[in-house]
């Protein structure tokens, strides 16, 4: 069906006049008003007498003149803004506020001929890796709607997985786009921090651990969306030109090094090491080496970083509801009192063993092209719970202790792209991180289309 093809093929069709736009959103439509209703992805959608005037409008744009993404109806994550639609980041403080802007890459979107139709559901202020909130409710896995679509873009995910979309962008601070792409199926690219810019507002030197990113069914769609998603702004200083990725490469045997449970020091629930240790054969067969690697750093010094530097920078953003913390979800809350509670020399602490890691995983990729390891240490939980309370019958002490697999590529900014790695026992999904060193996201997309395509 129109709504099931890659992005690719659709855009083909659409720049050469083969398909119309009207033709698209028509189908994009039906399929969300069949979709939506159960699982709950896209929200704030936009009036379909509006958009099938844009979609015709976008048909009467002359064949030379169409851009990259011309007639691709995509909505837009809930932390971002995209102009004329509410940015309620899941909160009722924000609830109904509207966008008199674009983000920077919503922008790029545009400019590139997107039609924007809505937004994709996600937490409140996108912590926990868990896509429920006050204002739109929860979003449900695609495989079992009973079960977790994971989070923050848990509304993304799904809104691909089931075909109301044909690319998505998700934002990643704690594997917030990894997670729910490996619990739906589908594809998502952590890039290299500073590849695709963030706002050039507030603080723009302290905080390099969130980024925003592509998702998609295929390693190619990642692909023609970061090239548009991606590049340089001049206003922000530790951001990066971006180079183009298309088209993938897969050329030469690589050397991969599968990390586990990190020795251990990442407890797991039964099936998710087998599931994805046996979707490892399919990099071999491809003629790449895959060998098992002991932990490069210690598990607890990458912890006590992380939480240290997460919560001072969750603050930051929050600060400006301080006087209205009662009314955050209780995670919000512990984040902003316990990041603005730090001394200075605790940041800098913090900052010190992120360094020390960062030199550490520079001596593993001299041995090591990529690494690889779980989207997430347990399967998709009932969808009523907050969080798991444990995992392999290890408590876990905070809300997202459980999503701790995806510390190692955030604290240093490194390119993670989480690919499908199987089922379980009960028929549920599971992504596996493909981790390289920094710049190498054109190279770990060419791995993963070659992995995409041994599995078609």
């Amino acid at each position: 069906m129109l709504c099931d093809r890659t992005a690719s093929a659709l855009v083909q069709d659409l720049q050469n006049g083969a398909l119309r736009a009207e033709t698209l959103m028509e189908a994009t439509l039906a399929r969300i008003s069949e979709r939506n209703p159960e699982l709950n992805a896209i929200v704030a959608l936009r009036p379909a007498e509006d958009l099938m005037a844009e979609a015709r409008a976008a048909d009467a744009v002359p064949v030379a003149e169409r851009g990259a993404l011309h007639g691709i109806p995509m909505a837009i994550k809930d932390l971002a803004n995209a102009r004329g639609l509410v940015t309620s980041q899941g909160s009722p403080i924000l609830a109904g506020q509207v966008a008199e802007t674009d983000d920077i890459f919503v922008a790029r979107l545009r400019a590139a001929g997107v039609i924007v139709i809505g937004k994709t559901n996600t937490p409140e202020f996108g912590l926990g890796s868990h896509t429920y909130n006050p204002v739109y409710g929860p979003t449900r896995n695609v495989i079992d709607p009973t079960r977790s679509a994971g989070g923050s873009s848990g509304g993304a995910a799904v809104a691909l997985a089931a075909g109301m979309v044909p690319l998505a962008d998700g934002s990643d601070m704690m594997g917030s786009l990894r997670n729910p792409a490996g619990w739906n199926a589908v594809y998502g690219l952590r890039p290299t921090w500073g590849w695709v810019p963030s706002e050039p507002a507030g603080d723009m030197f302290l905080h390099p651990l969130s980024t925003n990113g592509p998702m998609a069914r295929t390693p190619e769609d990642l692909a023609l969306l970061l090239d548009v998603m991606a590049g340089g702004d001049a206003r922000l200083p530790l951001h990066r030109g971006a180079r183009p990725v298309q088209p993938l490469h897969d050329d030469a045997p690589l050397r991969l090094g599968w990390l586990g449970d990190w020795g251990g020091a990442y407890p797991m629930e039964p099936g998710v090491l087998e599931t994805c240790e046996a979707a490892l054969a399919r990099f071999e067969a491809l003629g790449h080496s895959v060998t098992r690697v002991a932990p490069p750093f210690p598990a607890e010094k990458l912890w006590q970083s992380w939480t240290t530097l997460r919560s001072f920078a969750v603050a930051a953003g929050l600060r400006p509801l301080l006087a209205q913390r009662d009314q955050l979800k209780a995670a919000a809350r512990w984040e902003l009192e316990r990041g603005m509670s730090f001394a200075a020399a605790e940041i800098q602490a913090a900052s010190d063993l992120r360094a020390a890691w960062t030199r550490a995983a520079a001596r593993m990729f001299a041995q090591y092209d990529a690494m690889l390891l779980p989207t997430a240490q347990c399967w998709p939980f009932p969808v009523d719970w907050s969080h798991p309370q444990q995992i392999a019958g290890v408590e876990m002490d905070s809300y997202h202790r459980w999503m701790e697999v995806v510390v190692p590529a955030s604290l240093i900014g490194l390119p993670a792209l989480a690919v499908p790695a199987g089922r379980g026992a009960a028929g549920l999904p599971m992504g596996m991180q493909i981790i390289g060193p920094h710049n190498s996201d054109a190279q770990l997309l060419g791995l993963a289309a070659a992995y995409h395509a041994a599995a078609s």
